[in-house]
C-alpha cells in the first residue's frame, strides 16, 4: 500500500527525466567502453572486474597469467614453431636528426615512442661499448652519453669526447680516434644525409684504424678479444649507414657495391639483416634478376622470415603475370600456373604478415617507420611498405593481382588461429608489443580483428532502450506512466515468488508480463478485470 501511495504521486515528469537521465548515463558508458577499447583492445568494464572485483569475491584462478616478454634481440632462435614477441631492429630504419626530428619540427608530432629509444639507447651501448672503454676517457665519457636521454647532453659529450681525443689520447695513441663520438653527430645532428655523410666518413677513417690494431691484440686476453668484438660492430654500423646515404642521396649502384662488399666481409653478421637492405636497392635498380639471386639464398626454410623476403619473393612472382592478369579472365578460363605461383606467393606472404596489403593498397596511412620493428606486427608492417611501396607501384599490375587475391588468405587458415597453414600461428601479443612501438597518433592494425566486448553491446543496448522509453514517455505520458506503475507493482509483489533457476526465472517473466498487460487493459479501457 505505502508502494502504491508512493508510485500514485510520481508525474510524467519524473519518468520522463528518469528515462532520459539513464540514457544519457548509459550513452557516456558505452562511448568510454568504445574508446578504451579501440585504444587499448581491450573492455574497460571487463578489465576492472577481473583485476579487482574478481579477487575479492574470491573467484582469482590459481594458474598464473601468460606473461609476454619484449627483448631486443640480435638473433632470432631457429624454433619455427614456437611464435615468439622479439623486437627487431630496423633494417632501414632512418636518421634522427636528418629525418625523425626534422619530421617533428614540421608536423608538431613525435614519431619515436619512449620505448623504441629505450631499446635503441640498449642497442648502442651494447655495440659501441666495453670493458675496456674505462682505460680511454673519451669512451668513458661516450658511456654516459649513450645513457643520456636528453638528445643536446648526447650531442655535448659527444663533441667532450672528441676533444679530450684530440688533446690527451693522439699525443700517447696516435692510432687512436673517438668513432663512435662521429657516429652520435651523424645520427642526431647532422640535419641532413650530405652532413650524415660527413660524419660517418670520418667515423669510417677513425673505426678503420682502431680496428686493424685491435685485430692486432685481439687474442692477448678476453678484454682485447672484447674490444675487437666492440671495434667490429662499430665498423660494420660505418659501413651500413655510409651504404644508407649514398642510397638515399641517389647512388644506389655504389650503395650495392657497399652492401655485398660488406656482407664479404663479415660473412657471420648475417643477423644485422644486412640483406633486406640490398634487397630495397635492388628492387630500386630494378635488377629482378640479382634480387631473385639474394632470395635464393635467404628465402630458406631454416632461416627466420621476415616481410620484406615473403612480400619481396611474391612481388617477383606477381610481375610475372600481372601486366595481364584479369579477374573477370580468370573466373571463365582458369588461373595459369604461373598466376597460381603467383596467389600462392601472395597468400604465403600475406599469412607471414596480414597487415601489409592494408598500407600497400593504401586503405591505412603510413608513419614514419620506428627504430624496432616486431615480425609478423604492424610495425613490419608500416617499416616495409614505407621503403617498398613504391616497388610495387612500379610493376605494373601488382597492386591489382593484390587486391584481389590477398584475402583468400584468411580462408585458408585455421580459425581461431590454433594452427597456422604455412607458418606457426599468429602471435597473440603482436598488438600491445606494436603500441608500445609505434606513435599514439598512429591506428594500430589488429589481427584476428576482435570481436566487441560483452559491455560494448550491452550499453549499447541499455543506451538505446532508455532513450526509446524517453520518447515514448513524451509522447504518451499517461500511457508510460500507468505502464510503469504496473511494472513496479508486479515485480515488487512477485519478486518472493520467483524459482531462482533459468526456467524460473522465465516463468516468472512471461508471469509478470501477463499481468502487467492485464493491469494495463483495466486502466486504459475500464474493462472487468477478468475480461481483461
Amino acid at each position: 500500500s505505502a508502494l502504491t501511495v508512493f508510485l500514485s504521486t510520481l508525474t510524467p515528469k519524473f519518468y520522463f527525466a528518469l528515462t532520459v537521465t539513464s540514457s544519457f548515463i548509459s550513452g557516456l558508458i558505452f562511448v568510454f567502453e568504445w574508446w578504451h577499447f579501440r585504444k587499448y583492445g581491450t573492455s574497460f568494464i571487463e578489465q576492472v572486474s577481473v583485476s579487482h572485483l574478481r579477487p575479492l569475491i574470491g573467484g582469482a584462478e590459481n594458474t598464473p597469467p601468460a606473461t609476454t616478454s619484449f627483448s631486443a634481440g640480435e638473433n632470432e632462435t631457429s624454433r619455427q614453431n614456437m611464435p615468439e614477441c622479439k623486437v627487431w631492429r630496423n633494417p632501414l630504419n632512418l636518421f634522427r636528426g636528418a629525418e625523425y626530428s626534422r619530421y617533428m619540427w614540421v608536423t608538431g608530432k613525435e614519431p619515436l615512442t619512449y620505448y623504441d629509444m629505450n631499446l635503441s639507447a640498449q642497442d648502442h651501448q651494447n655495440f659501441f661499448t666495453c670493458d675496456t672503454d674505462a682505460l680511454r676517457p673519451s669512451d668513458t665519457v661516450m658511456q654516459k652519453a649513450w645513457r643520456e636521454r636528453n638528445p643536446q647532453a648526447r650531442i655535448k659529450a659527444a663533441y667532450q669526447a672528441l676533444e679530450l681525443n684530440n688533446e690527451i689520447i693522439s699525443v700517447f695513441f696516435p692510432y687512436y680516434s673517438c668513432a663512435t663520438a662521429y657516429v652520435l653527430l651523424a645520427e642526431e645532428e647532422a640535419t641532413t644525409i650530405v652532413d650524415a655523410e660527413k660524419y660517418f666518413k670520418q667515423a669510417l677513417k677513425a673505426g678503420e684504424m682502431i680496428y686493424r690494431k685491435s685485430q692486432n691484440c685481439h687474442s692477448q686476453s678476453p678484454q682485447h678479444e672484447a674490444q675487437l668484438r666492440r671495434d667490429t660492430n662499430v665498423l660494420v654500423y660505418v659501413k651500413r649507414r655510409l651504404a644508407m646515404c649514398a642510397r638515399k642521396l641517389g647512388r644506389i649502384r655504389e650503395a650495392v657495391k657497399m652492401m655485398r662488399d660488406l656482407m664479404k666481409e663479415f660473412p657471420l653478421l648475417s643477423m644485422l639483416n644486412i640483406h633486406e637492405n640490398l634487397l630495397e636497392a635492388l628492387l630500386e635498380l630494378q635488377a629482378y634478376a640479382d634480387v631473385q639471386a639474394v632470395l635464393a639464398k635467404y628465402d630458406d626454410i631454416s632461416l627466420p622470415k621476415s616481410a620484406a623476403i615473403c612480400y619481396t619473393a611474391a612481388l617477383l612472382k606477381a610481375r610475372a603475370v600481372s601486366e595481364r592478369f584479369s579477374p573477370e579472365t580468370a573466373s571463365k578460363r582458369g588461373l595459369s600456373t604461373a598466376e597460381i605461383n603467383a596467389v600462392e606467393a601472395i597468400h604465403r606472404a600475406v599469412e607471414f604478415n596480414p597487415h601489409v596489403p592494408k598500407y600497400l593498397l593504401e586503405m591505412k596511412s603510413l608513419v614514419l617507420p620506428p627504430e624496432h620493428i616486431l615480425k609478423r606486427g604492424d610495425s613490419e608492417a608500416v617499416a616495409y611498405a614505407f621503403f617498398h611501396l613504391q616497388h610495387w607501384k612500379r610493376i605494373e599490375g601488382a597492386l591489382n593481382l593484390l587486391h584481389c587475391t590477398w584475402e583468400g588468405t584468411f580462408r585458408m587458415i585455421p580459425y581461431p588461429l590454433e594452427k597456422g597453414h604455412l607458418f606457426y600461428p599468429y602471435p597473440s601479443c603482436t598488438e600491445t608489443a606494436d603500441r608500445e612501438l609505434l606513435p599514439t597518433f598512429h591506428e594500430v592494425s589488429v589481427y584476428p580483428q576482435k570481436e566487441l566486448p560483452f559491455f560494448i553491446h550491452f550499453t549499447a543496448g541499455l543506451c538505446s532502450f532508455s532513450a526509446m522509453l524517453a520518447l515514448l514517455t513524451h509522447q504518451f505520458p499517461e500511457l508510460m506512466v500507468i505502464f510503469a506503475k504496473a511494472v513496479s507493482i508486479i515485480s515488487v509483489t512477485g519478486l518472493a515468488e520467483v524459482t531462482w533457476g533459468p526456467w524460473g526465472v522465465l516463468r516468472s517473466v512471461v508471469k509478470w508480463a501477463l499481468v502487467s498487460l492485464m493491469l494495463l487493459g483495466y486502466e486504459l479501457f475500464h474493462l472487468p478485470l477478468q475480461e481483461s
